[in-house]
């Protein structure tokens, strides 16, 4: 429908064709109704009127069209509007004239008519033709307006929910807010700590966005307006309490407010206020329906996340860091942990180097699952593995001890571990492996095969199927390189080819143990949605050979 006649309180008719005389009495009923009539003589004009309109954005209300023309018939108007994307919504009254053929109402509905009136027909007649067709219209418009606006809602809730961190959801939710009211939106979640995340509609431009210390204010305004607030809940900010450059660079808005919690972190959507007309109903009940399934959304994100520091600080703290590794006899070795991005979970991914008598124990793992509880038991089994190599350093036998130990007291918790002991004065290696990626043996003098050490996971009770330790030596020269599948592992792409991929990098790594740990970092380890540890180990230039 026509924005202008809507704010005038008045309707357009535009009055096509007809015999002159015709033509006008209708025009002047009409106006005397109280509409705005556009009378013009042919198809082509009437075409060329609505194009002209289609831009200005003035569409008619209705169109009284006689069904024959000039030069084409009413039908075949009516046909060519009703196939226009805009045009189609405008309503057409289609007037014949009395004794003319018997099949022109039949025409007129075939070609998308709303209606066909009989000419000469009495004023009331064509005054309730009219005013019956406009309803019609505008009931026909407003339903299908309902229909948009309630699928832009559940589009955008569902990507709300599909959000995996709180940067996603806001800027999910303000392009929401802002196609729902066509107006510029910023979307809050204000977390337990104070801190506060935003999103701005799309079409705000990134210059001159709101300083820390506008944030700052409304982290304090929003902590106010929402404090034991439990439902959704509307104000509106005046400028002076609202600072400026939100909506538009620089300039002082009033705000509309909607904060609604899902639990102990309020989600604030505000758009500006530009003039003194109230949302209508249907814009309040979306936006505040959005408002609403964002903080639903925003509570478990918020959980996940103090989750996630919390595992990865106790990863952190249990792990050694590279440059506070223990001095270990004659053997230089590198460590790497990489925590996933951070829209993945916190896994399980350890690794150890332990002195044991007169050799080295090297130990890469990773704790099946991703949660706090899989990095409580990387710890646990850090800690066992510790305790057991005190006593005995075998490969093998630390394998079926941590294996009887998850059993006991994580039965349902498994876990790959790859432990390598290391005698550095002859160069020889035992590796057990439990599941995990094989140690990949790099030679001084080129080129880079995987160990052939395989086994069950630990924790599925299968000790007694695991094969005796590999055995093998390494020259001076030579690497070994432990990873975890974080590294390497893409979704869709098959673990060996992958690997494959992992063993042809390293043939060509640069010398050392770091500058190769480095290398695969840069050339794997970028935007990973798993844990990465890594351990490269190698026999200090100097030692003896049997």
């Amino acid at each position: 429908m026509d924005g202008n006649s809507r704010r005038n309180g008045t309707t357009t008719v535009l009055v096509v064709g007809g015999v002159p005389d015709d033509r006008l009495a209708v025009s002047a009923l009409l106006r005397r109704a109280g509409h705005e009539v556009v009378p013009v003589a042919t198809a082509a004009e009437a075409l060329r009127e609505l194009d002209t309109r289609l831009r200005e954005g003035t569409l008619p209300d209705v169109l009284l069209v006689d069904v024959r023309l000039r030069d084409m018939t009413g039908f075949e108007l009516c046909r060519r509007l009703k196939a226009h994307q805009t045009l189609a919504a405008v309503p057409v009254v289609h007037l014949s004239a009395a004794g003319a053929s018997p099949g022109d109402h039949r025409r007129s509905l075939d070609s998308g008519a709303e209606a066909c009136l009989t000419v000469p027909a009495e004023p009331e007649e064509i005054q309730t033709v009219v005013r019956t067709v406009l309803h019609a219209a505008r009931l026909r418009a407003d339903d299908q307006a309902l229909i948009r606006r309630l699928t832009l809602l559940s589009e955008t809730i569902v990507t709300v929910q599909a959000a995996r961190s709180l940067d996603e959801l806001v800027d999910a939710a303000a392009e929401g807010t802002a196609r729902l009211t066509g107006l510029p939106a910023v979307v809050f979640v204000l977390g337990p700590e104070g801190e506060l995340y935003r999103g701005m509609s799309p079409k705000r431009i990134g210059l001159a966005l709101p300083d820390r210390g506008a944030h700052d204010a409304v982290a304090r305004l929003i902590g106010r307006l929402g404090a034991g607030r439990a439902v959704v809940h509307r104000t509106v900010v005046h400028s002076p309490l609202w600072p400026a450059g939100f909506f538009r660079p620089g300039v002082q808005d009033d705000a509309r407010l909607v904060l609604a919690q899902g639990g102990k972190a309020p989600v604030c959507l505000a758009t500006p206020v530009r003039d003194s007309r109230p949302q209508s109903p249907a814009d309040e009940a979306g936006v505040a329906r959005l408002a609403q399934a964002t903080a639903l959304a925003a509570e478990p994100l918020l959980m996940y996340q103090v989750e996630r520091h919390v595992a990865l600080t106790l990863q952190r703290s249990f792990l050694p860091q590279p440059d506070k590794l223990p001095d270990l006899p004659g053997v230089d070795i590198a460590v790497r942990y990489e925590p996933a991005s951070q829209q993945a979970e916190i896994g399980g991914d350890f690794y150890a180097a332990l002195r044991v008598g007169d050799g080295v124990l090297a130990a890469v793992g990773d704790v099946v699952g991703h949660s706090l509880d899989a990095a409580t038991v990387m710890v646990e089994i850090r800690h066992a593995l510790r305790a057991y190599c005190v006593e005995d350093s075998d490969p093998a036998v630390l394998a079926e001890r941590l294996d009887r130990m998850l059993q006991r007291y994580h039965p349902e918790i498994t876990a790959t571990v790859c432990l390598v002991l290391v005698e550095p004065d002859t160069g020889r290696v035992r590796i057990a492996n439990a599941g995990h990626i094989p140690p990949l043996i790099v030679r001084g003098s080129g080129g880079a095969d995987y160990a052939k050490a395989h086994g069950p996971l630990l924790g599925l009770g299968l000790a007694v199927n695991r094969p005796t330790p590999t055995e093998l030596f390494l020259e001076p020269s030579d690497r070994l390189l432990v990873v975890t599948d974080g590294l390497i592992e893409t979704r869709g792409t098959d673990l060996a080819l992958s690997m494959e991929h992992l063993r042809a990098a390293v043939a060509d790594a640069p010398p050392g143990v770091r500058p190769l740990c480095d290398m695969l970092l840069d050339r794997f380890g970028q935007d990973r949605e798993d844990d990465v540890a890594m351990l490269a180990l190698q026999l200090r230039p100097g030692q003896a050979r049997p």
